[in-house]
């Protein structure tokens, strides 16, 4: 039976901050020129120029990662500091007004802006993505797909664990992941369908080529921006649900989650089982739940057919998990994900930034500045 290699990458998108007025300012181009001139600081632009993408290369395992997306961080915010400018990892910013931003000056994002018009620069917002590596031949994307099916039903499960986005415009929205909102506007940006097989898939891919149904015939498959997706191209299984992590031991726990799910899920089909598989629309009821109530809330198990709370589900799938984790060497990564189970996640803390500016006599300007002032002091922290 084909073994994946399980090998791992990490992408984690920053928003580029003016330290002495805390709004977002755009000056990826700058930092880009800076960056070519690093030995392998993987940097790419991002649609808006107030924002930038980092990016490991392949790593063989989450340790590994971990030292990569450390020195990343690190070489970023100072590249930053050098330039004025500082690097906040959230997945929205807390007061900036999206139409004061700028799309970034490439040919792949202002035809984008030409496509989806308004929506485009409305989604100032940033996620984390982990690739996890399949390979390239016909028994690889055979392995993806059935994986890619199952790991459908744990993304409300991740959103939740990372939400980092409850400020809009200045704005407490009452949710934990605004950035979920932002990112329904194109129909790019969803909940994927099932796939039969890689071929199903395949045929898919080839209608929209032959249709231009790539965001009205631009690009390619990439254009497709998933929650979770096959990269034929990268061979690996890409998993894009989780708000941008603040600190990087969330970034890291969050990424050994996923590659320890789907260790095991192929262990299951080792075995001749399967996890859940279940539609759309049912998993989409618990990802407005994870948006909305982030690890607070409850969340349905549609196979018992009941509400679960969260937090308890968590430690449910932590525990199914163990015997994975141990020969995976994710074990130790995974210990993270019971901090943040019992401490909140980013969102959690931003809130109760601004909660306490206010009841101390702040106004809601300082307040809101005052989380700014906490998100990239904990971007920075750990470095």
């Amino acid at each position: 039976m084909y073994k994946a290699p399980l090998t791992m990458g990490i992408e984690e998108e920053y928003m580029i901050v003016d330290p002495q007025t805390r709004e977002l300012t755009s000056y990826n181009v700058p930092l880009l020129e800076d960056a070519k001139a690093i030995l392998e600081l993987n940097m790419m632009s991002e649609l808006l120029q107030c924002q930038i993408e980092v990016a490991t290369t392949v790593c063989q395992n989450i340790k590994e990662a971990r030292e990569q997306i450390t020195w990343i961080r690190r070489t970023v915010a100072e590249l930053a500091t050098n330039h004025g400018v500082a690097i906040a990892a959230v997945g929205t910013h807390p007061f900036s007004k999206w139409k004061d931003q700028k799309i970034s000056p490439f040919e792949r994002y202002m035809y984008y802006e030409g496509i989806a018009g308004h929506t485009a620069l409305s989604m100032v917002a940033s996620s984390m993505h982990v690739h996890v590596g399949f390979g390239k031949s016909p028994e690889a994307f055979a392995l993806m797909i059935d994986v890619y099916n199952q790991m459908r039903y744990i993304l409300p499960h991740l959103l939740a664990l990372s939400t980092s986005s409850p400020f809009w415009e200045g704005d407490d929205t009452q949710l934990k992941s605004y950035r979920y909102t932002q990112m329904l506007h194109p129909p790019m940006f969803r909940l994927p369908p099932i796939f039969d097989s890689y071929s199903d898939y395949e045929n898919y891919i080839r209608l929209l080529n032959k249709v231009g149904g790539f965001v009205t015939g631009g690009l390619d498959a990439t254009m497709l921006w998933w929650y979770v997706r096959p990269r034929q191209d990268l061979g690996t299984l890409e998993v894009r649900i989780a708000d941008m992590c603040t600190t990087i031991d969330e970034t890291i726990s969050i990424a050994a989650l996923i590659q320890t799910f789907v260790a095991y899920f192929i262990k299951l089909r080792e075995q001749g089982k399967s996890w859940h598989v279940f539609p759309n629309h049912l998993i989409s009821s618990n990802l407005w739940r994870a948006q909305r109530f982030g690890i607070e809330g409850k969340m349905i198990d549609f196979e018992k057919e009941i509400e679960v709370d969260t937090r308890t589900l968590m430690r449910d799938n932590l525990s199914t998990l163990e015997e994975t984790a141990q020969e995976l060497g994710t074990l130790e990564e995974l210990q993270h994900i019971n901090t943040i189970l019992e401490h909140g996640t980013s969102a959690d803390r931003q809130r109760a930034v601004y909660r306490q500016s206010l009841a101390t006599g702040a106004s809601q300007e300082d307040a809101i500045i005052k989380v700014v002032d906490h998100l990239i002091a904990e971007t920075n922290s750990g470095l």
